[in-house]
């Protein structure tokens, strides 16, 4: 059976079978393929389905052996292969939130969530088996979002709201089921209708402003038990553990980017609360902020000032060791990423430049001690995205192999998930 052609009886049949430990297997079913005319790569659509939607940028949807992604669909969550791309559906039925897969075992976990309650309301906590679409509640939360996965799968982190904020800024903040982007709406000073990102950097001021009490707090996977790291009224947001160090979180102060000091590490003990970058520039601003494979350096995206140059920052938290790479504008991405081996960077564009590309990094002087290393990127343009609407952004994802970017897309007029086949970059010598 292909599916998408899965009707209501039988996704509840799926869903008793789940249950009872005796899932039938789905058929996979064949993805589209082709080379884009412009870069000449080897496309593929891995799911176009509605309510397709694939992880956040910094959200790892891939098994530790590297040959299943995860990703969420109207239907329930669903695994790629990413040897062909072929899909399958392993958990029917409706799921809150997909959040990530498993760095130790072939799960993935994800959040379920009574269609009475608004987001940000209680939830509870599961892990699914990808091989077996067997179950298992973790724990029930009184609120928030968890985000975050330990090194060695032993803890979760999440954050919640302790007090709600107000509900306009409440409403405006929950994510559309389909596109995953929230419904910004605004009105200028004369009464005229606001762009998205005007909009959305209205809103972010109005949410910082209501300084909401939040609580940062972890979970143990294994019994559930939920414990307090911190507390603020600060907006705390983008938690991520170290993919080494499982004691080590890094969390943001969300917000307009210019004034907020962004970027903190914080052990789960809620000791050595470290502010990752300083601000020295009036209007400057730093953020999209993600763990370097080595599981030591924090990378982020840093403006000198805002709309200025940009520069995509490494700073390794152990030895002070700084890089600031220097971003051309049609380099310019909503994220970036690091490549497995660390050789390389991603983008996944902008405005300025519709491309999903590979940014080699070049150094311009020799590492001195203490200094900021300066540098400059190369691009390598794997995917023509110029018929993007960027109100969808694409989040890559580098697979485990580093042969695939998968992203997600509307270039065909609707949202789905893409795959591009990467060349083989020399290393620079």
């Amino acid at each position: 059976m292909h599916t998408s052609s899965i009707t209501r009886r039988t996704m509840l049949s799926l869903a008793a079978a789940l249950l009872a430990g005796t899932v039938p297997a789905l058929a996979a079913a064949e993805p589209a393929s082709w080379l884009d005319p412009t870069t000449g790569r080897r496309i593929v659509r891995v799911d176009d389905r509605p309510g397709n939607y694939g992880l956040y940028f910094n959200y790892n949807p891939f098994t530790p052996q590297g040959d299943l992604m995860i990703y969420l669909s109207g239907e329930g969550i669903h695994v790629a292969d990413t040897k062909t791309w072929k899909t399958r559906l392993v958990l029917p039925g409706q799921v809150d939130r997909l959040l990530f897969a498993g760095p130790k075992t072939r799960s993935a976990y994800y959040t379920l969530r009574d269609a009475a309650v608004e987001e940000g309301g209680p939830s509870s906590v599961w892990s699914v088996d990808l091989d077996t679409g067997k179950t298992r509640k973790i724990t029930d939360l009184p609120g928030g979002r968890v985000m975050a996965i330990n090194a060695d799968e032993t803890l979760l982190a999440g954050v919640w709201e302790t007090s709600p904020p107000p509900p306009e800024i409440a409403r405006q903040g929950r994510r559309d089921p389909v596109t995953g982007s929230p419904a910004y709406a605004g009105v200028d000073k004369d009464g005229k209708p606001l762009s998205f990102a005007a909009a959305k950097g209205q809103w972010m001021a109005a949410r910082l402003a209501a300084r909401v009490p939040m609580e940062m707090y972890s979970v143990a996977i294994a019994t559930g038990e939920r414990k307090s790291i911190h507390r603020a009224t600060d907006w705390l947001n983008h938690l991520k553990f170290s993919p080494t160090d499982p004691t080590q979180l890094m969390f943001c102060h969300e917000g307009p980017w210019h004034q907020v000091d962004r970027i903190w590490t914080i052990r789960v003990d809620g000791t050595q609360l470290t502010k990752v970058h300083t601000r020295t520039m009036a209007g400057e601003i730093a953020g999209h902020e993600f763990w370097g494979r080595d599981g030591k350096t924090v990378w982020y995206d840093l403006q000198t000032p805002r709309g200025g140059v940009t520069w995509l920052t490494g700073r390794n938290l152990a030895t002070g060791e700084q890089w600031r790479y220097e971003v051309a504008r049609d380099q310019a991405s909503y994220h970036f990423m690091q490549s497995p081996d660390g050789r390389m960077f991603s983008g996944d564009g902008g405005n300025a430049g519709k491309w999903i590309s590979l940014l080699r990094p070049v150094m311009r002087e020799t590492p001195v001690p203490g200094l900021i290393t300066p540098g400059r990127l190369e691009s390598i343009r794997v995917a023509d995205l110029s018929k993007q609407d960027y109100t969808l952004e694409p989040n890559q994802h580098f697979t485990p192999d580093g042969k695939w970017l998968v992203y997600r897309a509307n270039v065909e007029g609707k949202p789905a998930i893409y795959a591009v086949e990467l060349p083989e970059v020399p290393v620079l010598r």
